[in-house]
C-alpha cells in the first residue's frame, strides 16, 4: 500500500518537473527569438505531402534560392520598422523528410491541442534531416496540384518554433507557397491571424495594409497574417507574391517589432 503510494507521488513529481521543464524552455526561446538580436535561422524541411511522383519530382528541384523571397519580405519590412537587425532570418535548406506530421485533432479541447503539440515536437525531433543549428523548422508538405484543387489547414506554433505549410508542388504556385510559408513562420515568434475563421476575410483594421487609405476599397497589399488585400466588405483576393505583402503595425507588436506603447 505505502510503495504504490510512493510510486503514485514519484510519478505526479516527474510529470510536474517534466511540465516545469518545458514551461521554462519555452519561456526561455520566447524570449531568444523575439529579442532580434540576431538573424533567426530557418530551416526548411520539404516533405511529399500526398506521395505523388510529381511531388517527388519538384522536391528534388528545390533549391534555398526558391525561398529567397521569404528573407527579401523580412528585410524589407525590417527596414520600414527601423529594426537594428537589418536581415531578420536566414533560410537553410534541409534533405527531404519522409515521413508525414501529425494530424491536428479533430477535437480541439486543450487537453488534445497539447498532447498533439507533444507529438508533433517529438516527430519533428525524430525526422531531422539538418546537420546544423535552427531556432525555426518548417515543414514544407507539397502536394500535386493536378489532384489536390484545395489543400488543409496550414498551421505555425510558438511553442517549439514549429510551422507545417501545405503548399502546391508547382514552379507557377512557388511565389504563392511563399506567402504561405512565411505567414506561418510569423505565427512561430508571437503573431496572430488577421482574418475571419469563418468567411476567411480581412479583419478591419489590423487585417489591413492601409486602414486608414481613403477610399478604403481596394486595398493595394495584404497584410501577411491575413493573406488576402480587401477590394470591398465581402470581397478579397490572394496576393500574387510576397511583394504584394506587408507586415502590419499589430503583427509587428505582436512579434517584438515595435513597442507595444506605440499606436
Amino acid at each position: 500500500m505505502a510503495s504504490g503510494k510512493f510510486f503514485r507521488t514519484l510519478r505526479i513529481f516527474i510529470l510536474l518537473a517534466i511540465l516545469i521543464g518545458v514551461g521554462m524552455s519555452a519561456w526561455t526561446t520566447k524570449v531568444r527569438t523575439t529579442s532580434w538580436g540576431h538573424p533567426l535561422w530557418v530551416v526548411v524541411y520539404p516533405v511529399n505531402g500526398d506521395g505523388s511522383e510529381a511531388s517527388s519530382k519538384y522536391i528534388d528541384s528545390l533549391e534555398k534560392e526558391t525561398f529567397k523571397p521569404i528573407e527579401e519580405f523580412m528585410e524589407s519590412e525590417a527596414k520600414y520598422y527601423r529594426l537594428k537587425l537589418s536581415n531578420p532570418v536566414t533560410i537553410k535548406l534541409a534533405p527531404r523528410v519522409d515521413n508525414l506530421p501529425p494530424e491536428p485533432p479533430q477535437d480541439r479541447s486543450v487537453f488534445h491541442i497539447m498532447w498533439w503539440s507533444l507529438k508533433l515536437r517529438y516527430w519533428a525531433y525524430r525526422v531531422n534531416t539538418y546537420d546544423g543549428p535552427a531556432d525555426i523548422r518548417a515543414f514544407v508538405l507539397y502536394y500535386d496540384p493536378a489532384t489536390h484543387k484545395e489543400l488543409a489547414e496550414s498551421l505555425g506554433l510558438q511553442k517549439g518554433l514549429i510551422c507545417v505549410a501545405k503548399v502546391f508542388a508547382n514552379w507557377k504556385m512557388e511565389e504563392k507557397n511563399n506567402i504561405v510559408i512565411a505567414h506561418e513562420l510569423l505565427h512561430t515568434v508571437g503573431a496572430t491571424d488577421k482574418y475571419d475563421l469563418t468567411t476567411g476575410q480581412p479583419i478591419f483594421p489590423d487585417g489591413y495594409s492601409d486602414p486608414e487609405k481613403g477610399p478604403l476599397y481596394p486595398q493595394e497589399e495584404a497584410e501577411i497574417m491575413a493573406c488576402r488585400i480587401p477590394l470591398s466588405k465581402t470581397e478579397a483576393k490572394m496576393p500574387e507574391s510576397l511583394y504584394d505583402t506587408v507586415i502590419g503595425h499589430k503583427t509587428a507588436r505582436e512579434i517584438k517589432w515595435i513597442d507595444d506603447s506605440v499606436d
